[in-house]
């Protein structure tokens, strides 16, 4: 049991998360990259054989260009894959590292300077975009065809290749409903279906998650209006089923309904026979969520006042079964 404690551990701390994205998604986030990078591969062709671009600093480009694929196709809600940190990040990362170059050419030293200010740029100008990383560096490190163009890298392949990837992610997502890019457009499409909540005694605002977020101090990829879309979805759907459950029964599954670090799903693994209250136990496992892997004893009652209700794993994702009745 210490081997796997430590295993879980070691899982949160490497953050290996549980993929809960549907095959169906996945393969489509495959597609929609592979057509993406092949436009954006014809593009550079194309400028080559107008002796536009060199073919060499043609295909470092698309590498920049591809960790951009994996966000726009792979997560096109994201905030870091929206249009302004593409375009923004891209542009304001290649001037800087074309500059970092023009001042001290291609040195270790310049390739560093050049990385750290894109971030620091991309914070303040609020257009975080990871590939605008390998963009600054491919600016300085990038070799005698890339160093050539000057200035000009901004707009031929940057710029060029960047609204190819652009039209590209907007045409491809547009096909699917739930994946419209810009993320606006889908938030649109989610929000006009979405059904009127009932009145609550409490509801957490959109300025409690600007705060929350702002509290955080820590850049965190979903909007504000993202996650209280989701946490929106949430609670409707929490208050199917708001009751405890009327049995705890060997071999099932429950979970405490709570949100982050505070979940937990345990398997009632043995339960005793004794029909006394103050008697009645269970042996139950944390199978998910906190305290993993943790085996331990209590009270049926206080297990039930616990579980919030029973679960089951599907797809690999955990399901909230709806009580009968």
């Amino acid at each position: 049991m210490g081997s796997r404690v430590w295993l879980g551990e070691l899982r949160l701390l490497v953050g290996f998360e549980q993929n809960r994205t549907s095959h169906g998604e996945k393969i489509i986030s495959a597609l929609g990259a592979l057509l993406g990078i092949m436009a954006v591969a014809a593009v550079s062709g194309g400028m080559h054989q107008l002796g536009l671009l060199d073919a060499a600093a043609g295909y470092l480009v698309v590498m920049s260009i591809g960790a951009s694929a994996v966000l726009l196709f792979a997560v096109p809600q994201g905030a870091l894959s929206q249009p302004w940190p593409l375009l923004a990040g891209h542009l304001l990362s290649a001037f800087i590292g074309v500059t970092c170059f023009q001042l001290f050419q291609d040195t270790l030293w310049s390739a560093a300077l050049a990385v750290g200010l894109a971030i620091g740029a991309m914070h303040y100008c609020r257009c975080i975009h990871p590939p605008g990383g390998a963009t600054a560096l491919t600016a300085v490190l990038g070799g005698t065809q890339v160093h050539e163009l000057g200035y000009f890298y901004l707009l031929v392949p940057i710029l060029l290749n960047v609204l190819v990837i652009l039209l590209a992610a907007i045409a491809f997502n547009s096909l699917f409903a739930w994946r419209r890019y810009p993320a606006h457009l889908a938030r649109k499409h989610k929000v006009a279906r979405m059904s009127q909540p009932p009145n609550r005694q409490f509801e957490l605002t959109q300025e409690d998650f600007s705060a929350a977020m702002q509290e955080l101090d820590s850049y965190v990829d979903i909007t504000a209006e993202g996650l209280t879309e989701l946490l929106e979805l949430a609670k409707q759907h929490a208050e199917k089923n708001i009751t405890h459950p009327a049995e705890i029964v060997a071999g099932k599954f429950y979970s405490n309904g709570k949100l982050g670090r505070l979940w937990s799903v345990r398997q009632v693994v043995d339960e005793s026979t004794d029909v006394r209250p103050a008697n009645d136990k269970i042996i139950f496992k944390v199978v998910a969520g906190d305290q993993s892997y943790i085996t331990d004893i209590c009270l049926r009652d206080e297990f039930r006042q616990w579980a919030r209700f029973e679960v089951e794993k599907r797809d690999n994702r955990w399901v909230k079964l709806v009580s009968e009745g």
